[in-house]
């Protein structure tokens, strides 16, 4: 009684050690039970044999894609173990199933494939019972079908039907044996998945259950040459064979079962590749539920392989757990399930992270960031082609842990920070990039960009535009382009300039810049424009002129080129060719609200007021179709606004906005950006106060639909309508009452009735707003004029020649109160000077047109 229950504690132990891979511990085991149990002495040889083979192939691991040939040595002696355990015959069938497999692996690993196959026929894999198996037998019979999986793919087929290649029958034998090869991995992988499922369960349960006292923990389990080869080679054959859906269906078979610990690597790897094919190898049209079965027909699937599809026919009496359950989430296009794939990944990658710098470390570092680098890369593509910039710099900052002296990562993330808007941020990143590649003159451009364009950080700009120069050589073509930066901060800081003398400055600096510029790249149009938009800020209107001629030469359909030119040919009061070339530019960019409003302006002047306020119409209804945004406190009165003065009766919703730039200049000033700030907060407050409708969706839209309406409340202005004007501009202010532009426009109408009281005060709440808004400082000393008040308007009308020198209704009004107050000489030199200007002065300022890199 004791000796059985001694066996069966030795048994059990021996059970373990065998399921948890301890072969070291085996033959003290087997020396135990071959003392107590004298019938075991066959046992014990299949156990020695199997101990010394599982520790050979631990110390000679079998790499990937090598082909094993000849006798071991070391073998020989395993090989005597099995042999003695079989040729005696007195184990159990399930021991002598066992002895079997064991010789088929030594077959395999010394090239004798055929004698494998033939271990393998007589043991008859199928029949090998999985339910109530042990852990040790799952590995077993797992590495079985991976191994006659590979010798299937070794040994030629053998069949009278050869002899006729390209026969139906050749064909048929071929499908099959292709068919029996994956049939065989599928099997071994769903197996090898069961096992590692049923080790740790049983590893974890033996930790609980042991004292605590030194052992094995779950990461000692290893999957091995065999295992691994089961769960990856099934669908290489499928891709290989150009069957992309089964190999899809096969990747989401292994990430659906339960993981584990030793599966968590090749878990990583199979969904970053799964969603690398998602990405690159399918379309909306060919993707399929997880939960669906895999069409049987797919254009995904190389057409020469139809009629051999491989279809699974085969049930296993036990499979690996899946996960399952209520609210699962499941995803529904093949981006979706890229994603999915790519954050698990992401995820993982981030876990698993080597992040020591100690040089024993090295490899393994390299390693880890090279396959989170992949996996962020993929994140880019899939996020990128949804447009979600926010996501994608959020999960690129969390990869700031991988980026130490790593410039891939820190360029990515400056890009994604640029795409989703975060432009301070963006130029602190491409500062470290600039660091780590010091010679790369895009990076600096690109820091140049978002100084002079969101940010107009232009002493930053001017920082980043020298850095280019300053590579000479190095920089190659991108020199011109250093060269155009250097300019375009030099332009936006003449225009920010407070005195007239700082102005001409960087006027002529940037004049130089722009002609160094076109000097090194004679054949960009950007250069030959920027010199011409330069010139004609200067108010040089023929220079200018030959010069965007030049830009349109290099570049016929270049938008801005030809507005430039449309408001050069204005400013020499050539309206109707003027508006000949707007209406020829719309005819190649009808969504270009630029050159909308500029078409408003001259059909105003050449066609008359109605002829403007149909392009307004027009432009509501692009503005609409275009963004596609809505509001759910759309009233509908706005459009009938407009129907009044064309025959034209079709609804359009009236929209609510919230702040927008000046709509006549178009322009980035320091102090507007401040004034924006200002409008933006107060209007807030303003909006909540009067419980309005929330703002929402990007600024951008709402600011281009204000400046429709300020622009057809202008026309009807124009045409002393003031009931209509104030229509329109209470369509603008329904959100942001508080913005300079509504204000200004609202004095306007006060003006138009004849209110003058009332137009002071709009005028004086809209320079509290934006102190420097030329227009309204204009108008506001004109009512000074008017009121008597001529010190007073004099220093307003000085301070808005200060802001803009070339606004010659400021000089002409300036004239006017000097006259008023006796001073003629003064006078006429104010009214010479606003002639001058006049003769060169566009339909609208030449700053609409947008300045950047």
């Amino acid at each position: 009684m004791t000796a059985r229950k001694s066996g069966s504690r030795l048994e059990t132990e021996i059970e373990r050690c065998r399921s948890e891979g301890q072969w070291d511990k085996i033959p003290e085991l087997v020396r135990q039970l071959s003392a107590k149990l004298i019938s075991n002495d066959d046992l014990g040889e299949l156990l020695l044999g199997e101990s010394k083979l599982q520790t050979y192939l631990k110390e000679n691991p079998i790499k990937q894609g090598s082909s094993p040939r000849g006798p071991r040595l070391k073998l020989v002696e395993v090989r005597k173990h099995l042999t003695a355990a079989l040729d005696r015959g007195n184990l159990k069938a399930d021991f002598l199933q066992e002895a079997s497999l064991l010789m088929a692996k030594i077959c395999y690993i010394e090239g004798e494939y055929k004698d494998a196959l033939g271990h393998y026929s007589r043991v008859n894999l199928d029949d090998m019972q999985l339910v109530g198996a042990p852990v040790y037998r799952l590995s077993m019979i797992a590495e079985a079908y991976a191994t006659k999986g590979l010798c299937l793919e070794k040994v030629p087929a053998s069949s009278p039907s050869l002899s006729n290649s390209g026969s139906p029958s050749t064909n048929r034998s071929s499908a099959a044996r292709e068919q029996e090869i994956i049939t065989c991995y599928e099997k071994s992988g769903d197996i090898a998945l069961l096992y590692l499922q049923e080790a740790e369960k049983a590893l974890s349960a033996g930790i609980q259950n042991r004292s605590p006292k030194p052992g094995p923990t779950a990461q000692d389990l290893e999957l091995g040459y065999f295992l691994e080869t089961g769960l990856q080679r099934a669908h290489v054959i499928h891709f290989k064979n150009g069957n992309l859906t089964q190999g899809v269906g096969r990747f989401r078979e292994i990430l659906r079962a339960v993981e584990t610990r030793t599966t968590q690597n090749l878990r990583m790897t199979i969904a970053r590749q799964l969603a690398e094919i998602l990405l690159r190898g399918m379309c909306e049209q060919s993707y399929w539920s997880p939960l669906e079965d895999p069409p049987t027909v797919s254009p995904l699937d190389n057409p020469t392989q139809q009629g051999h599809t491989y279809s699974k026919n085969y049930t296993l009496s036990r499979c690996p757990r899946v996960y399952s359950g209520e609210n699962l989430f499941c995803p529904q296009e093949n981006t979706e399930e890229a994603l999915l794939l790519l954050l698990i990944s992401e995820s993982m990658a981030n876990r698993d992270a080597v992040l020591s710098r100690i040089p024993e470390h090295n490899n393994d570092r390299i390693i880890s960031l090279q396959s989170a680098s992949v996996v962020y890369d993929l994140l880019t593509i899939a996020l990128g082609r949804r447009g979600q910039y926010e996501m994608l710099s959020e999960c690129l900052e969390r990869a700031m842990k991988f980026a130490f002296e790593e410039f891939h990562l820190w360029y990515q993330l400056a890009l994604s920070l640029m795409a989703a808007g975060k432009s301070a941020r963006a130029v602190k990143v491409l500062k470290e990039c600039i660091r780590l590649k010091p010679d790369d003159p895009t990076i600096p451009l690109l820091a140049v960009k978002l100084c002079i364009g969101p940010l107009h950080w232009l002493d930053e700009g001017e920082k980043f535009g020298k850095m280019v120069i300053e590579m000479g050589e190095k920089a190659a073509e991108f020199r011109a382009k250093g060269y155009l930066a250097i300019g375009l901060v030099y332009s936006l800081k003449a225009t920010d300039a407070s005195l007239r003398s700082t102005q001409e400055e960087y006027q002529r600096k940037a004049l130089g810049a722009f002609q160094r510029a076109q000097s090194l790249s004679p054949t960009d149009h950007l250069a030959a424009f920027y010199l011409a938009l330069q010139l004609a800020v200067s108010r040089q209107i023929p220079e200018a002129l030959g010069y965007v001629r030049q830009a349109l030469q290099l570049q016929g359909d270049d938008v801005h080129s030809l507005h430039l030119l449309a408001l050069l040919l204005s400013a020499q009061k050539h309206y109707h060719d003027a508006l000949n070339i707007i209406e020829m530019a719309l005819s190649e960019y009808p969504e270009n609200f630029n050159l909308l409003y500029t078409k408003v302006k001259l059909e105003a002047m050449c066609r008359g007021p109605e002829e403007a306020l149909l392009t307004c119409k027009h432009m509501l209804q692009i503005w609409k179709s275009f963004y596609n945004l809505t509001n759910p406190s759309d009233s509908g009165r706005g459009s009938s606004l407009l129907d009044r003065a064309i025959a034209d009766r079709r609804q359009l919703n009236a929209m609510t906005l919230p702040d927008f730039s000046d709509p006549d200049t178009g322009s980035v000033h320091a102090t507007s950006i401040a004034a924006s700030r200002v409008e933006q907060a107060l209007s807030e407050v303003a909006s909540s106060l009067q419980s309005s409708a929330p703002k929402h969706g990007p600024l951008h839209p709402w600011m281009t639909l204000a400046q429709i309406w300020l622009h057809a409340a202008e026309v009807y202005i124009g045409m002393s309508k003031p009931a209509e004007a104030t229509a329109c501009t209470q369509e603008a202010a329904n959100l942001f009452p508080t913005s300079h532009n509504v204000l200004y426009m609202r004095g306007q109408i006060a003006e138009l009735r004849g209110n003058i009281d009332e137009a002071k005060r709009w005028y004086e709440e809209a320079l509290s707003i934006n102190p420097t808004h030329v227009k309204t400082m204009q108008r506001l000393g004109l009512i000074l004029h008017q009121l008597q008040r001529y010190s007073l308007s004099e220093k307003v009308l000085r301070d808005a020649v200060q802001v803009n020198s070339t606004a010659h209704d400021v000089w002409n009004s300036l004239g006017e109160v000097l006259q008023a107050q006796g001073n003629a000489a003064a006078a006429t030199e104010c009214f010479l000077t606003a002639l001058e200007l006049e003769a060169s002065s566009p339909i609208l300022p030449f700053t609409i047109i947008p300045r950047a890199l």
